[in-house]
């Protein structure tokens, strides 16, 4: 089996397919602790949401980037991608809790803009800090 993964195209798809699953598991668990649903609200074009759930699909993405580069198994790569995605949504409820004249998820799913924006860019911002952060080999 190790003599496989030495073969870069099944070493691609492993990858690929671990961070696809992976993105799905957190997707679902972001419309968990969200007070809207995600994909409801971007099929009827609130495009707060979809800057919001972007912005997490890039973060995710990008924190799986950085764990497939430093990772030498799928193991070691969910691990440091799962610990990743805690910080990250981490990161949602802090910008939730610093944020007291309003809330959050309220906003974005009044379509609030501004407020989807910045939590794309939170996302993205705090994806890159997470990644830097994943140790090497």
């Amino acid at each position: 089996m190790e003599a496989l993964f030495e073969i870069e195209i099944v070493r691609t798809a492993a990858n690929y397919s671990l961070a696809v699953l992976a993105l799905i598991v957190f997707l679902a668990v972001f419309e968990t602790v969200t007070k809207y649903r995600n994909w409801e609200e971007i099929k009827q074009g609130n495009l707060a949401v979809a800057m919001a759930t972007g912005g997490k699909i890039f973060g995710v993405a990008n924190i799986f980037r950085h764990s497939i580069e430093y990772s030498s198994s799928l193991l070691t790569t969910l691990g440091w991608g799962a610990l990743g995605f805690l910080l990250l949504l981490l990161g949602y409820f802090i910008f939730e809790f610093l944020t007291p004249g309003f809330n959050v998820d309220d906003e974005i799913a009044r379509d609030n803009r501004a407020v989807g924006f910045i939590a794309m860019v939170l996302s993205i911002g705090l994806s890159y800090v997470i990644g830097a952060s994943i140790i090497g080999r």
